[in-house]
């Protein structure tokens, strides 16, 4: 499904206003002109208690394309799963969700948001399954041109989110991964940190490229 044309936002992400700070600006809202419009812009939303912010980290985490490392133990991993793509979205938004995961922040403003943009085509997931076909892992984000901006993930056996980030990285070839932020995890899967005007820099043309047909 080719992402579904969308109005202008409603709202104006202008990088050259924002602070030196990982938290750029609050309010606006969840539609989905004002998030791909914000993505575009290098901006994301995170909510915090009642209030929505909208975030733009100063070290910015990127998979460049050929960076991911897979060990011999990730190797052997994927042999004991199964990847889709797309064919439990709404599943994997609510396992990453879980209230119980620490520092779980995705609500139900944000669950709702994102379950509509991959009906218009924007939101995707990839899905790891064991060999009995039960749902263990996956993660979810969005294509805006060669960008593919991650979410969330969530693993249920080990493994499992890595194996969903290989099918990922294998899908979407020489586009770029954005991690949000890096973490020791994914820097140990080959994620790297740019600052935030690199990031900027990088993504100003390919947000506009034509869709990826990786779906």
């Amino acid at each position: 499904m080719r992402p579904a044309a969308l109005p202008p936002s409603r709202w104006d992400f202008d990088p050259a206003s924002w602070p030196e700070d990982d938290c750029v600006a609050a309010g606006a809202d969840l539609e989905p002109p004002t998030i791909i419009d914000a993505y575009q812009r290098g901006a994301f939303p995170m909510p915090h208690e009642d209030l929505l912010l909208w975030w733009s980290p100063l070290r910015r985490g990127i998979l460049l394309p050929g960076d991911l490392r897979i060990s011999r133990s990730l190797t052997r991993s994927m042999r004991r799963f199964q990847t889709s793509v797309d064919q439990s979205f709404v599943e994997v938004v609510e396992a990453c969700a879980d209230p119980r995961r620490s520092g779980a922040w995705i609500d139900e403003r944000m669950r709702d948001a994102y379950v509509q943009l991959h009906h218009l085509g924007w939101a995707h997931s990839v899905e790891t399954r064991d060999t009995g076909g039960r749902l263990v892992g996956g993660l979810y984000g969005l294509a805006v041109g060669g960008l593919f901006a991650g979410e969330s993930m969530f693993h249920h056996e080990t493994d499992a989110s890595k194996v969903a980030l290989v099918e990922l990285s294998r899908r979407w070839g020489d586009g770029l991964i954005d991690t949000q932020w890096s973490t020791p995890h994914l820097t140990s899967l080959g994620v790297t940190e740019v600052d935030r005007a690199a990031y900027l820099a990088t993504i100003k043309t390919l947000v506009h490229q034509p869709p990826r047909d990786a779906w």
